[in-house]
């Protein structure tokens, strides 16, 4: 079965979707590092390249992708919601 999403690294709080996502979907992520598998139920629509979480974030916690921060929480976010900016951030500035 194709999944609806890949996460890059084991460490990642979010993964890539790889299909247009909608609101309600069961969805199945694998990721790229080692094969290991996750499912999470999407919360709203999540387009095609877009995050979606795959663990609960607070407001302010660091969003992990390619094993790294690549942002923070503006908000708290649950797992299967849309991960963007509208409700997340640079830690650059």
């Amino acid at each position: 079965m194709k999944p609806h999403f890949l996460v890059h690294d084991p460490k990642d709080s979010v993964g890539v979707a790889v299909v247009e996502i909608k609101s309600g979907d069961k969805l199945t992520g694998s990721c790229l590092e080692n094969g290991a598998k996750f499912s999470v139920e999407a919360k709203e629509a999540i387009p095609l390249g877009h995050k979606v979480a795959l663990k609960a974030l607070n407001k302010g916690e660091d969003v992990i992708k390619y094993g790294i921060p690549v942002g923070m929480a503006t908000q708290t976010i649950a797992p299967g919601q849309h991960v963007h900016v509208h409700n997340i951030k640079t830690k650059r500035w």
